[in-house]
């Protein structure tokens, strides 16, 4: 299928129910509380301005000048938030009132009783809306949490114990994660003193051209064994070729579809990366899961960094002792996680197990779309390697 027909197919349908939700919105928390001309005039003026800035945001931010581009991008992303917030409180109000409405076999109200509940209604759907939005924009620009995963890796030798592996995946660098973002995030990791880091893809959203002078910044990262990366889909949106160049340029190692060996003649373990799972929808070879392992012995301890947990079953069968990945950011933003755990089941984020073989899924350092972070807070994980 051509890239831009499953663009289309993507963007056709988004694009109808973002404009359905924000009809919807006006009609309810504006349009059915207030007679007045001119708040109804406003609350028009404020949705449909919401709904073409949404669909514009990266369009209108290319126009203005850098520090407004970002502010202009971060109002336009909060905006598509907050109508998530509102449209999923405004609907559950309005189902509930329905059910009881039902249930209790209630007469219609008049119209004075109506107007009364539309303005309950939709001020405690706003109140709740930009709450939970207000949280969740704060939760994503606090600093990720540091999270420490125990686990017991086959083979690993008894000189490794304890060697510390940090991971940052899904950092989503962009038009409103910038240098400061990243500069913090480098402080972060390297002052865990980890042993080995590791960037599990989607590093960026945009070309090197627009965000090279941001990503430089990982280059001061730091570790015993060094930095290691492997690509994520958004790394192929982004132009995969140009930034694998990139970051080589940074003194990290790229490992694409390879392997190496991390440790000393007396004490070693294998670390192999592979390229992400879809590349091959962008005509690119991608994931080979057989030409990473290539050569290698199974009877030594393996850690595989790959993007997406898919294909973690392949990986377990053929003896590889731990996978580090990323991609779902946990769900991101409630009910976000509800529906990656359906979709991913226990791979949507954390640790997990297949016979001898475990698997870490982070929720990611940045995100992706609303800058907003509920029920899924963003992360740094510091994992620990026991010998198994």
């Amino acid at each position: 299928m051509p890239q831009w027909l499953r663009m289309a197919l993507f963007l056709v349908p988004v694009t109808a129910l973002l404009a359905l939700a924000h009809v919807y919105l006006y009609r309810r928390l504006v349009r059915d509380v207030t007679a007045s001309k001119a708040l109804r005039r406003a609350g028009l003026v404020l949705f449909a301005g919401g709904l073409v800035g949404s669909l514009g945001a990266r369009m209108v931010g290319a126009r203005l000048s850098s520090e407004a581009a970002w502010w202009t991008g971060i109002l336009l992303l909060v905006w598509m938030g907050l109508v998530l917030y509102l449209l999923m409180f405004t609907l559950g109000l309005d189902v509930v009132r329905g059910v009881i409405a039902r249930a209790r076999k209630l007469p219609e109200p008049s119209p004075e009783r109506r107007a009364f509940l539309a303005r309950g209604l939709a001020a405690g759907a706003t109140v709740a809306g930009a709450a939970v939005s207000t949280y969740g924009t704060w939760r994503a620009y606090h600093p990720p949490d540091v999270r420490d995963i125990p686990v017991r890796l086959p083979g690993l030798p008894k000189a490794l114990e304890g060697f510390t592996l940090v991971q940052l995946t899904d950092i989503h660098i962009g038009g409103v994660l910038q240098r400061r973002f990243v500069d913090d995030l480098v402080a972060r990791a390297n002052a865990l003193k980890p042993d080995l880091i590791a960037v599990t893809g989607d590093l960026v959203d945009g070309t090197v051209p627009e965000l090279g002078r941001y990503v430089g910044g990982f280059g001061a990262l730091k570790a015993r064994h060094g930095a290691y990366f492997v690509t994520g889909n958004h790394d192929y949106y982004s132009g995969v070729e140009a930034w694998t160049e990139f970051v080589r340029g940074l003194g990290i190692t790229v490992l694409r579809n390879r392997a190496v060996s991390i440790g000393d003649a007396g004490a070693s373990f294998d670390l192999i990366g592979v390229d992400d799972w879809s590349a091959s929808r962008f005509g690119e070879a991608g994931y080979d899961l057989d030409a990473a392992l290539k050569g290698l012995r199974p009877d030594r301890a393996s850690v595989l960094l790959a993007h997406q947990p898919s294909n973690f079953e392949v990986v377990a069968q053929r003896g590889v002792g731990l996978q580090i990945s990323g991609h779902t950011h946990g769900g991101q933003m409630f009910p976000g996680n509800v529906l990656g755990h359906l979709i991913w089941g226990e791979q949507n984020a954390g640790l997990s197990q297949q016979g001898g073989s475990h698997l870490y899924v982070s929720r990611g350092c940045g995100f992706v779309g609303p800058p907003m972070r509920v029920a899924a807070p963003p992360e740094i994980a510091r994992i620990i390697l026991l010998p198994g």
